[in-house]
């Protein structure tokens, strides 16, 4: 399968979802992650930091292809210029599951690309368009949890990963030594394993990570339950 995660800034999608992409990579299929911003500026990075730290978590999780935008962290908005280069993206990579970010959230960023993550998808099926491509409207459209609120979302459902794929999601997360390598306050693997075990613990499994989406799932049969 062809999937595509869309991040607000490098890091978001190894932290909300690194597990899953591990997974995912380890079964063949294609992970494309798509970051709308290059995360800076921060305190203590640069874009050369960043793209580098974003190369080396990426073959880590062994994901296929990284597109990463220059689009200015902190000052993300949801523009129609923005949401045709992320369709024409769509329309290059043709995922069957589309991944965004939840939109309840502290930071504008994540607020913003959870909504152009929803309008894009919408734009790549547009005809008559100057769009790069040809029309794709990806079937699936799967919201991850990524927030700086103390959140307490039900998730649609739960994703179980093994130890060895959550030891990849962490090594590939402290390549970010950036942003988090300096950190006294909070230890962030401590707090993503607490975080994951936990909804791993909601279906027996290790480790999970949660999804949700607007839209109804359907189930061809019972057997690939939990």
């Amino acid at each position: 399968m062809n999937i595509m995660v869309i991040a607000p800034h490098p890091d978001d999608a190894e932290i909300s979802m690194g597990g899953t992409i591990a997974s995912l990579s380890s079964k063949g299929h294609n992970v494309t992650v798509l970051d709308i911003t290059n995360g800076e500026p921060t305190p203590r990075g640069s874009v050369s930091i960043r793209l580098k730290e974003a190369k080396a978590a990426g073959k880590i999780l062994k994901i296929k292809k990284r597109i990463i935008l220059d689009h200015p962290n902190r000052y993300l908005f949801d523009t129609i210029e923005c949401r045709k280069e992320i369709a024409g993206h769509i329309r290059n990579v043709r995922p069957e599951f589309l991944f965004i970010p939840n939109n309840i959230d502290a930071h504008p960023d994540h607020i913003s690309a959870s909504s152009i993550g929803i309008a894009s998808r919408f734009y790549a099926k547009l005809t008559k368009t100057d769009i790069k491509g040809e029309p794709f409207y990806p079937p699936k459209l799967i919201f991850y949890l990524c927030s700086h609120m103390k959140l307490d979302i039900k998730p649609a459902f739960i994703l179980p990963f093994t130890k060895r794929e959550f030891n990849l999601k962490a090594k590939a997360v402290r390549e970010y030594k950036s942003q988090f390598a300096h950190r006294k306050d909070r230890n962030v693997i401590d707090f993503v394993e607490t975080w994951n075990k936990y909804y791993g613990n909601l279906i027996n499994s290790e480790y999970g990570e949660p999804f949700y989406t607007p839209e109804v799932i359907g189930l061809k049969d019972l057997t690939n339950l939990v």
